[in-house]
């Protein structure tokens, strides 16, 4: 399995009325830690363009536990927990670095597509990152 970090800092703009981060932004920051995962697998965002595939997402969910407030550094999890033929599920946990407390679980589904949007399988698209992604789910997820 394999599981990347990354860390974010709360703005003053991603808080709301009441001091806290308003809710979109934990998938915001699901979002960076996603495309960071990538990053360090060594498949860029912009390589899945280049190679005419495409990930939108077709599922998303968040299950919040405790709230950030402004200036909070944050640690985001990201791991792949799925990976099928034409979808790849995420899974994400955020942290509040200082403490270690766990604010934030969620996930997000992904279709595998072409640049019409049309799914595609993978493993017949780039059989080696199919298999990649094969390699880094975790193991408990299955």
């Amino acid at each position: 399995m394999i599981e990347h970090k990354t860390v974010v800092r709360v703005i003053y703009a991603d808080t709301d009325a009441m001091g806290v981060v308003y809710h979109t932004n934990y998938i915001k920051w699901f979002e960076i830690g996603r495309t960071e995962l990538l990053r360090s697998l060594g498949y860029p965002y912009a390589q899945f363009e280049e190679e005419g595939v495409m990930l939108p997402l077709v599922e998303c969910s968040c299950k919040y536990k405790i709230p950030a407030k402004y200036d909070d550094l944050l640690e985001v999890k990201a791991w792949i927990s799925e990976a099928k033929s034409a979808t790849i599920t995420i899974d994400y946990e955020i942290y509040r670095k200082e403490t270690g407390e766990l604010l934030v679980t969620g996930m997000t589904r992904h279709a595998v597509t072409d640049t019409c949007l049309k799914p595609i399988r993978l493993r017949d698209r780039n059989k080696g990152l199919h298999e990649l992604f094969q390699k880094c789910v975790k193991p408990d997820a299955e």
